[in-house]
């Protein structure tokens, strides 16, 4: 069913977002990877070109460019340069993201400014530039990696700033959902119900401890690679969380995506926003 789809990430060259694009290759999608890394970094692992090597080694199509998804003028051309190449543009998922886990007094304007312009202006951004394109297509999907919309005071409270900025993707799901339900297009948001062993996890929220307490980004994958099937006419404006998509398709056993198989589902770390 995604076989021959055209699909357009953002920042895909680790973690979360190069495990859902493995999972589509394997169905015979085309990848785009719009990604910052196009040389390899000393912390984190993967470019935008390992990446495309992966995804054609799973049995799909990739076109790797190298894009700050704060540039308009950059994105617009990774969106032109996806559309002469394939043809058009069917899915897009919203993963590239900003995270500094801090209180207000100790975050500074720049790395504030960093979250916003990633997280809510990136995913308004390319959704808005890749749209004409998916207007045209047969089953269009648009999926953030963000959280349910719970507004309460103790999602925000630890880390405002970045609660805002990712409560701004989500806020895209819940508006565009509504504005183009009539044209088709899907909007959804999709959220782990755990942590995620991902480079974020390893450097920035637990390091080893918090890595084995988590499970694999491939539960991640397999959940969006089940939305992404369904009817976009009939499928949008939802908050999915990974564990709840995985059971509504008869998934009972989660053991495979724990880090540490040793470890009970009740052991491992649930994610902040839920």
């Amino acid at each position: 069913m995604l076989k021959d789809k055209t699909v357009f990430i953002t920042g895909g060259s680790r973690g979360i977002g190069l495990a859902i694009a493995i999972r589509l290759a394997k169905e015979g999608a085309n990848i785009i990877i719009a990604a910052k890394t196009a040389d390899p970094h000393p912390k984190l692992p993967g470019t935008i070109h390992t990446a495309a090597a992966e995804i054609e080694a799973a049995g799909g199509k990739a076109l790797p460019l190298q894009v700050d998804i704060r540039d308009e003028e950059l994105v617009q051309a990774a969106v032109d340069e996806a559309v002469s190449t394939f043809g058009g543009i069917d899915i897009l998922i919203n993963n590239a993201s900003a995270i500094s886990l801090t209180p207000t007094l100790q975050t500074d304007m720049k790395r504030y400014d960093l979250m916003h312009h990633i997280n809510t202006r990136g995913a308004f951004l390319t959704s808005k530039l890749c749209l004409p394109h998916l207007l045209k297509a047969d089953n269009p999907h648009v999926l953030n990696l963000s959280p349910p919309l719970n507004m309460e005071t103790r999602w925000f409270a630890p880390h405002v700033a970045y609660t805002m900025a990712k409560f701004g993707m989500s806020m895209c799901v819940l508006g565009m959902a509504g504005e183009f339900k009539k044209q088709g297009v899907a909007f959804n948001a999709l959220w782990p119900r755990t942590t995620i062993a991902t480079a974020a996890v390893q450097n920035l929220l637990g390091g080893d401890g918090l890595m084995q307490r988590s499970r694999t980004p491939e539960i991640m994958a397999d959940a969006a690679y089940h939305i992404l099937r369904r009817n976009s006419r009939e499928c949008t404006g939802n908050f999915f969380v990974d564990e709840e998509v995985l059971k509504a398709e008869g998934v009972t056993d989660f053991a495979k995506y724990r880090v540490d198989t040793n470890l009970s589902d009740e052991e491992l770390m649930p994610d902040f926003f839920l």
